[in-house]
């Protein structure tokens, strides 16, 4: 199952759990003062951790390699549509918000979004 290219506009390689090498798509989103920044789980494509697994790793690594502040970013995760039977691969996307820590994001909150945020977001 290929994830469509109309999720991302690169192929993001980060350090996931332990390290292991890990890919997301990415794409960033200019929306006024804001960018909103999109990982999208690559499935079978990621040799490493999910999106979800490494969020506050992921984040934290797009932030450093991109001049970002997480403090002016709306991160959200995407589920992607992958045009399987199983309604576990819908298109889903997800804000997360974290709580900083000695330097780390940690405490994921997730809130689904519905379409019409997710059309406003983007």
């Amino acid at each position: 199952m290929r994830v469509p290219e109309k999720y991302y506009d690169e192929v993001f390689e980060f350090a996931g759990q332990w390290e292991v090498a890990s890919k997301c798509g990415l794409k960033i989103v200019e929306r006024g003062d804001r960018k909103v920044v999109i990982v999208t789980e690559l499935y079978q494509d990621n040799p490493g951790t999910s999106v979800t697994a490494a969020a506050g790793l992921l984040a934290a690594q797009v932030c450093r390699a991109k001049g970002l502040k997480i403090d002016e970013i709306v991160y959200l995760e995407c589920n992607p549509d992958t045009n399987s039977k199983l309604s576990f691969y819908d298109e889903e996307y997800f804000q997360v918000t974290f709580t900083e820590m000695d330097g780390k994001l940690t405490q994921p909150k997730y809130r689904q979004l519905s379409a019409e945020e997710v059309k406003a977001l983007l």
